[in-house]
């Protein structure tokens, strides 16, 4: 099995970006909206929800372009690498979406 480059491009890391970037620009509001019953609080703090998106954009990239290939090989399938992307894209926004759940009500 061949190790896939650290940041190189493929669309395992593009699909994990996406996936990842617009995943943590909600995942602090989403949860703060889930728990206060109110869609309002989906945008109350902006600063966070970028700082969110950046992280979660580029540890998507680098997770999905790590995983995503693995499960392409193992499973010698296109979808099963852009699935693994998308799932490298998913980890650090379920990160963050369990960080603020444990600082809402702290």
């Amino acid at each position: 099995m061949s190790k896939p480059p650290l940041g190189e491009y493929s669309l395992s890391a593009l699909v994990g970006a996406i996936v990842g970037s617009i995943g943590g620009l909600f995942a602090i509001g989403l949860v703060r909206a889930i728990l206060g019953h109110n869609i309002i609080l989906l945008l109350r703090f902006p600063i966070l929800g970028f700082l969110s998106w950046l992280v979660c954009g580029g540890v998507g990239w680098v997770l999905g372009g790590q995983i995503g290939p693995r499960l392409g090989e193992t499973f010698d399938s296109h979808y099963a690498e852009v699935l693994g992307g998308a799932l490298g894209g998913l980890l650090p926004v379920l990160l963050v979406a369990l960080w603020a759940w444990y600082m809402t009500p702290h």
